[in-house]
């Protein structure tokens, strides 16, 4: 075990990408056309520094928060991200690795795992949804989840359509198939540790989403699910209304990066928002969730929970989220990378890496407690911040 272990979540990348079939990594660090949002994420936490102290620091560091109604060890929570074909057990091994951690995780509508599957290993699911199909089927969704035992609702906004990157689309089979596995074989003949260990699973990468199922029907593929996304009427502010109301419990509204956007989710009755471009997978050109993150806490922050989704890399990261205000930060690519690189143990490797950096990022600011966090801990540019939507 001790040769699969990793020090930073740049290694787990690199595992990932050396043990991944190329399509499949290719899927994993994709944005939108140009790529200039999901560079921007990761490139503006590098522009902000920290203001260390060298005396007086605090040997206690208290790290532990509530984000919709749930205790966590850590203010880090578990981004629903689609299909995880980067290793057997996917959002159930996840889901064991936060819990194990004591956080919290959001479970993608688009999963490869049932919601029933994931909430048996964890009691702190946040169910994510899209807009997408009719009202029936919606409800449908939400009690399922309900009777499931998840303990909230994360209804994601923040996707647009993109049909090409300049750097080219990797190419995702509809299923796996005889046809689709000799198209494929170039790559699983390059990557043979990841074929043998669904080999040794008993089944090919699930491409199926179950969690969008009706009742009594067949799965549809990651494909169909997204057809029926497509031919949906996008979500009104009413529409966003109506289901809160369905969901008697927290909800959050994912994928906000304008003032105006937040102060409709405040009325609307959400428990949290998140600042979010969906990993600069919605409109390229779209600034990184940290810095639209202060103007849209200024807004809103004391009126409805404020967590940040987008770029988290190092445990410092997530320190200079909570100094601007974020309540908590979600992360996606990051602990994929490490499902990639050794699963449920590799998630945890993750996690356990981002708590490391919380704390000694905490020590030197001279914290002893993440509430103690402000912007004064923080060096920007001048240029800096964006504030839309005023």
């Amino acid at each position: 075990m001790a040769n699969k272990w990793f020090e930073t979540v740049a290694v787990a990348q690199r595992r990932a990408q050396k043990r991944l079939p190329a399509s499949v990594y290719g899927a994993l660090i994709a944005g939108s056309e140009k790529g200039l949002s999901s560079h921007d994420n990761v490139d503006s936490f590098d522009q902000l520094g920290l203001s260390p102290h060298i005396a007086g620091l605090s040997k206690d560091r208290r790290l532990e928060t509530t984000v919709m109604g749930q205790d966590m060890s850590m203010p880090v929570i578990i981004s629903p991200t689609g299909v995880q074909a980067v290793h057997p057990d996917g959002e159930v091994a996840v889901a064991r690795a936060a819990t194990n951690r004591g956080i919290a995780m959001g479970l993608s509508s688009f999963a490869s795992k049932a919601i029933e599957d994931v909430c048996v290993v964890n009691d702190k699911v946040f169910f994510q949804m899209y807009w997408s199909g009719t009202r029936d089927v919606m409800l449908q969704r939400l009690e399922r989840a309900k009777a499931a035992g998840a303990k909230g609702i994360i209804l994601t906004l923040d996707w647009s359509f993109a049909n090409g990157r300049d750097w080219g689309s990797p190419w995702i089979p509809e299923k796996v198939d005889l046809k689709t596995a000799i198209k494929l074989s170039p790559q699983v003949v390059s990557r043979p540790r990841w074929f043998l260990s669904f080999a040794r699973s008993g089944h090919l990468p699930a491409l199926t989403t179950p969690n969008m199922a009706s009742p009594g029907e067949k799965p549809p593929t990651f494909f169909g699910a997204y057809y029926e996304w497509m031919q949906s009427t996008p979500a009104s502010w009413d529409d966003v209304a109506w289901l809160r109301a369905q969901w008697n419990g927290p909800f959050m509204v994912k994928g906000v990066g304008r003032i105006d956007d937040a102060k409709r989710v405040v009325d609307l009755g959400a428990s949290a928002l998140s600042v979010s471009n969906h990993g600069g997978n919605n409109l390229d050109g779209t600034p990184a969730p940290i810095r639209m993150l202060p103007a849209i806490v200024d807004a809103v922050g004391e009126q409805i929970e404020v967590v940040l989704d987008g770029g988290v890399r190092r445990g410092s990261d997530v320190v200079k989220a909570l100094a601007l205000g974020a309540r908590a930060v979600m992360i996606g690519r990051a602990y994929l990378w490490g499902l990639a690189a050794n699963g449920q143990a590799g998630v945890e490797n993750v996690l356990d890496i981002l708590r490391g950096g919380i704390e000694s990022t905490m020590y030197a600011l001279g914290k002893s407690s993440i509430e103690d966090l402000n912007r004064d801990d923080v060096v920007a540019p001048a240029d800096f911040y964006r504030k839309l939507g005023q």
